[in-house]
């Protein structure tokens, strides 16, 4: 289950209890990705976390205290629950896919209509076509804040 551990985020969580229910040998990974700022070498970027190793700071461990309580709140047993830095939320999802072997990923899609949709569009969008395994998009409302 990918999370962006917004308001919303529980949606997500419940659909995912309901198939891990009904899956009694199922195995949950919860993956948040962290914004981060990025470094240029070359023609590559690379979360500078990843250069300076500090993933330790108070914006890491925000998100880790964040996403433990949104497993504890959910009632959600993850075998895996990892925070990251990645150069965009689609990029580390499917990254995260393919370096985990992950056999179904769950994912929320807000709606965005008009320039928005254009401009920011849907990471569930941007992903679908490069995972390598079958996904789950719960639809969400307009996007929340923080």
């Amino acid at each position: 289950m990918v999370t962006d551990l917004l308001s919303d985020a529980d949606k997500v969580a419940l659909k995912t209890k309901r198939i891990l229910a009904g899956s009694p040998k199922a195995r949950l990974s919860v993956l948040h990705i962290v914004e981060d700022d990025m470094v240029r070498f070359g023609y590559e970027l690379v979360p500078s976390s990843s250069l300076s190793g500090d993933v330790h700071n108070e914006k890491w461990q925000k998100a880790r205290a964040k996403l433990a309580k949104f497993l504890a709140r959910n009632e959600l047993e993850a075998v895996n629950s990892e925070v990251t830095a990645a150069i965009s939320n689609s990029k580390g999802i499917v990254d995260y896919c393919h370096e985990k072997k992950v056999d179904l990923l769950i994912i929320g899609r807000h709606e965005r209509h008009g320039i928005a949709a254009w401009l920011v569009g849907a990471t569930a969008d941007s992903i679908l076509p490069n995972i390598p395994c079958n996904s789950l998009v719960v639809k969400l409302d307009e996007p929340v804040s923080e």
